[in-house]
């Protein structure tokens, strides 16, 4: 299975606050606040949605095509990815922009603040999907992330166009981008893809139900966090929820939900069920939440084997296991 990965690719400035963001905001003072947090930890890593799922798809044992746009800066970057398993080929480089850049602030209640400076990521909206399909010998699936608005409603189009698969996975751009323009991602996708609020934010800018969402998309998929995710469809006898791996060390939630959506997407290419997918998906989840920085976590196949089979069965670890990378 072919899948070319769009969306962000940044570096992630990470810091951690040592409280709770809850008790320093009043909620009658809102509307002009102004805050400085007093961090007791930094760390920089390497991010950005899309390149956050190619790596984990490549750790996996695909080989995911990476497709953003990136400034000059990228070189050690790129090398990282490419030694990942990452088709890194299709990728744009900016002559004036920098990479793009995410600035995050996590309390102890894994809440987090960010901001994130787009740069070079503006140019995504310059970069063709049939080049990139013809490069490969065809593509099965591209997902297209959170990216340059335009440069997404763009890839939409063209895998219409082209008669290619897609999942929108809209995520972080659902807080800037109008009601019409987030319909326009969502048609026709073979799957949608949020977490809990960012589902109840798509339906409210939207005015589409979850009803009227399963009549224009294949598969919506809700993460909720420790609760696992659910899986709907008009194709579904009844929704399927897969609970979150037990036992987890919660460090870092950056690139969480990334890295559910390499596992997912990885197992589906190996052919395994939408549950067993999820169930990968969960297993990565986790191996994230428990590092620092998206792409720190390795998949080790003895550990995840045991892992999986403490929190779905033996029967479930078996079948995925024969997939792992050794």
């Amino acid at each position: 299975m072919k899948i070319a990965v769009t969306g962000s690719i940044a570096t992630d400035h990470l810091m951690h606050f040592p409280g709770r963001f809850a008790e320093q905001l009043l909620a009658d003072q809102l509307h002009k606040v102004s805050l400085s947090f007093l961090v007791d930890d930094l760390t920089v890593r390497r991010g950005g949605i899309a390149a956050n799922i190619a790596f984990g798809m490549g750790q996996l044992g695909l080989r995911p095509i990476l497709v953003g746009a990136v400034g000059a800066d990228f070189a050690d970057y790129h090398s990282w990815l490419t030694r990942h398993g990452v088709d890194c080929d299709s990728i744009l480089v900016s002559e004036v922009a920098h990479t793009a850049r995410f600035v995050c602030t996590t309390d102890d209640d894994m809440n987090q603040i960010a901001s994130f400076y787009a740069g070079a990521m503006s140019e995504a909206r310059n970069i063709e999907i049939a080049p990139v399909a013809e490069r490969v010998g065809g593509l099965d699936l591209v997902i297209i992330g959170a990216n340059d608005p335009m440069g997404m409603i763009r890839h939409t189009e063209e895998c219409r166009q082209e008669g290619i698969a897609f999942a929108a996975d809209i995520s972080q751009q659902l807080a800037i981008m109008p009601g019409e323009d987030i319909a326009k991602l969502v048609d026709g996708a073979a799957y949608l893809l949020t977490n809990e609020y960012e589902k109840e934010l798509l339906e409210s800018k939207t005015g589409l139900t979850t009803e009227m969402l399963l009549d224009k998309v294949g598969f919506v998929i809700t993460t909720l966090g420790k609760d696992g995710c659910v899986i709907r469809s008009r194709t579904l006898d009844a929704e399927i929820r897969v609970p979150a791996i037990r036992g987890v060390q919660t460090v870092d939630p950056t690139g969480v939900g990334d890295g559910w959506r390499s596992g997912f997407f990885a197992a589906l290419s190996w052919g395994l069920s939408l549950e067993r997918a999820a169930q990968v998906g969960s297993m990565v989840a986790a191996l994230v939440l428990e590092t620092v920085g998206p792409q720190e976590y390795t998949i080790q196949r003895d550990e995840v084997t045991k892992r999986l089979a403490e929190t779905y069965g033996d029967a479930a670890a078996d079948e995925i296991r024969d997939h792992l990378p050794a």
